[in-house]
């Protein structure tokens, strides 16, 4: 009897520590997750291709909501397009959040700001200045109205899906209009302003957002779990390419390794490292929106430095390529914002130094190709010797210091001067000149 009075303890304590168990697991709130983009950059390829990866990541797992935190000046406005389409697809919710303090949302990330299902910004940050540039070129009229109904009309076609100021959204791209927080928050250009992540998830939790496809969805942030997508040392290096500085720097470099290559034949390793840098170049460049026309300049910067080295033009050939390759340098790259354009002082730099560097090569390469052989017999055809002995037909020459066995097709008597037309087995073939066309040895 005792026994069974145990087992029927033992049991209810069991059993009651089971349901607390249950009840405590119960009474806990799930935690969501939520992925976190960090996209401090321009907007182009690279940091597009970072964007595209964190969202499908999310679409993997299942993820409550995606964090994009932003600070861009702006970017190209087809890696724009396709980011913006790429969150409107996106399974899971998209908070695009403008910070830390000081950050901003210019140009195309504007476009992006507007595209999220939350638009957030921290307190002294500002979007806007979202007006489409085309670098380097003043638009007629037709064009200019074209390209801005084009933009306005992308940005209307998600702006009022997500029931924010249409018309403040047009200001920024016809007006050039930029908003500071407040402002945007007033104006309904943005859903709230929030000074931190954690602070962001906290207060939307438990919001119901419409997502674009109509759906509606109820966020669970408050203590989410927040996963930080890392670019890969892949996206780290092609980033860093982006910047056209560099690339026309790493052009430049690897250009000239490639010219010291040719130079000097056999050492390969300039060679091998050149067309390395000189790819890696391309492959930025090629990303980036070029123009033919500076390429043209390029190539006829390049032309002139070699007519500079064959033709005694004084340098104005060689001044001539130089100001072409500067200039094509500079306008190589139409980017529509200052980060994507390559600065003047990289242009003058790397014109001036390449110029002249490539100048100085190309005539020194011009002129030993064109030099005699300066040693060995052969380097004694066309010189002028003066006989030691009778020359019938044989005897000895005295030239450049040196006395030599010769063969002349006519007598030469000593003292006369001939001319050495060729060597065969270390005798001079020599002929006779007349004392009037001699020059002393």
């Amino acid at each position: 009897m005792n026994i069974s009075r145990r087992s029927i303890i033992l049991f209810l304590v069991c059993a009651a520590v089971l349901l607390l168990s249950h009840a405590s697991h119960a009474s806990t709130p799930q935690t969501g997750q939520v992925i976190l983009l960090r996209l401090h950059d321009t907007i182009q390829p690279i940091s597009e291709q970072y964007i595209s990866r964190g969202l499908a990541r999310a679409a993997d797992i299942h993820a409550d909501a995606v964090l994009i935190e932003m600070d861009t000046p702006g970017g190209l406005l087809d890696s724009t397009r396709n980011l913006v389409h790429d969150i409107l697809a996106s399974p899971s919710p998209v908070i695009v959040y403008v910070a830390p303090s000081g950050s901003r949302a210019g140009s195309a990330g504007f476009f992006i700001l507007e595209a999220a299902d939350i638009a957030a910004m921290a307190p002294g940050t500002n979007a806007g200045a979202a007006h489409p540039v085309v670098a380097g070129t003043t638009l007629d009229p037709v064009m200019k109205q074209k390209l801005e109904n084009d933009t306005t009309a992308f940005l209307r076609s998600y702006v009022s899906r997500r029931n924010r100021n249409t018309d403040a959204a047009q200001d920024a791209v016809l007006n050039s209009k930029s908003y500071t927080e407040r402002e945007a928050e007033q104006l309904k250009l943005i859903d709230i302003i929030a000074p931190s992540n954690t602070a962001l998830l906290d207060a939307i939790d438990g919001r119901t957002v419409t997502r674009f496809d109509g759906s509606t969805t109820t966020l669970h942030t408050r203590n989410a779990h927040i996963t930080p997508v890392d670019t890969t040392l892949r996206e780290n290096i092609l980033d860093k390419l982006m910047d056209p500085n560099l690339a026309v720097l790493i052009l430049v470099v690897g250009g000239l390794l490639i010219y010291l290559e040719f130079n000097t034949p056999g050492t390969i390793i300039p060679g091998a490292l050149g067309t390395l840098l000189v790819v890696l170049a391309l492959f930025a460049l090629n990303l980036l929106p070029v123009r033919y026309t500076s390429l043209m300049l390029l190539a006829a910067a390049f032309a002139l430095m070699i007519l500079e080295a064959k033709f005694a033009s004084h340098g104005i050939l060689a001044t001539v390529g130089i100001v072409c390759l500067v200039f094509g340098t500079l306008t190589l790259v139409a980017g529509p914002i200052p980060e994507l354009r390559v600065s003047i002082a990289t242009a003058v730099g790397t014109g001036i130094a390449f110029g002249a560097i490539t100048t100085f090569l190309v005539r020194i390469a011009i002129r030993a190709r064109r030099n005699k052989v300066l040693t060995g017999p052969e380097a004694l055809i066309g010189s002028i010797a003066v006989a030691q002995q009778p020359l019938d037909p044989r005897g000895q020459v005295m030239v450049h210091g040196e006395l030599w066995f010769a063969e002349s097709p006519a007598p030469v008597s000593p003292g006369e001067h001939v001319r050495v037309r060729a060597v065969r087995n270390l005798t001079l073939l020599v002929e006779r000149i007349p004392e009037s066309q001699s020059t002393p040895v």
